[in-house]
């Protein structure tokens, strides 16, 4: 699925965001803040963000603006594979979220997967690196790269966490409906595909 509308507008954002930070001419910072809001305005006419809540995120940046990260947490039990239910949406994803700053894309995950699902794991291997603009996701603001990281148990019980409504492992072939912001359903049959090929490499791009 091809979005040239956004991939166009957050790089006008970007470019402008390095603008803002770099120049020192005042006419140079007020056509900068001019483009901001112009991407700002494209990404809230062609999707489901209103213009406020664009702008909102756009504030929040500062400097060089670089691709942000994303963890994912892969794990399986007897051939199924684990899901939370998104309080947000109400559609279902792999635990996971925004990297925070000062842990590794390891500790990240391993955190997410006990707050928002209530398991205890370990990491076992990096299955794949998405940019999320070479896949099927839904239109985001900004631009992502997802590690797929893949888990095992060590203990805890399935629990739903404060942004998780409902949490359960299910069979390839009867996954419920995803949520595509983060994951899609041709990446999870890829984790299905790596859990039953271990000594595929890891997927990148």
């Amino acid at each position: 699925m091809s979005y040239k509308w956004l991939q166009w507008a957050k790089r006008i954002q970007a470019i402008s965001q390095s603008g803002v930070s770099f120049t020192q001419d005042k006419f140079d910072q007020e056509r900068y803040q001019e483009l901001i809001k112009l991407s700002a305005e494209i990404i809230a006419d062609y999707s489901d963000y209103n213009m406020e809540a664009v702008e909102q995120l756009f504030l929040l940046e500062q400097g060089y603006q670089t691709p942000k990260v994303d963890v994912r947490g892969v794990v399986f039990n007897k051939d199924k594979i684990l899901l939370v239910k998104e309080e947000i949406d109400n559609k279902w994803s792999l635990p996971g979220g925004f990297c925070d700053v000062g842990l590794s894309p390891s500790e990240n995950v391993i955190k997410e997967i006990q707050e928002e699902a209530g398991l205890e794991v370990q990491k076992k291997k990096l299955m794949a690196v998405y940019d999320m603009e070479k896949h099927q996701h839904s239109p985001q603001p900004y631009h992502f790269y997802k590690f797929f990281i893949h888990c095992e148990v060590l203990g805890g019980a399935l629990a739903e966490g404060i942004e998780t409504i409902d949490v359960d492992f299910f069979d390839e072939n009867s996954l419920p409906s995803l949520s595509e912001g983060r994951n899609t359903l041709s990446q999870l049959k890829q984790m299905f595909h790596y859990y039953r090929n271990p000594e595929e490499p890891t997927y990148f791009d």
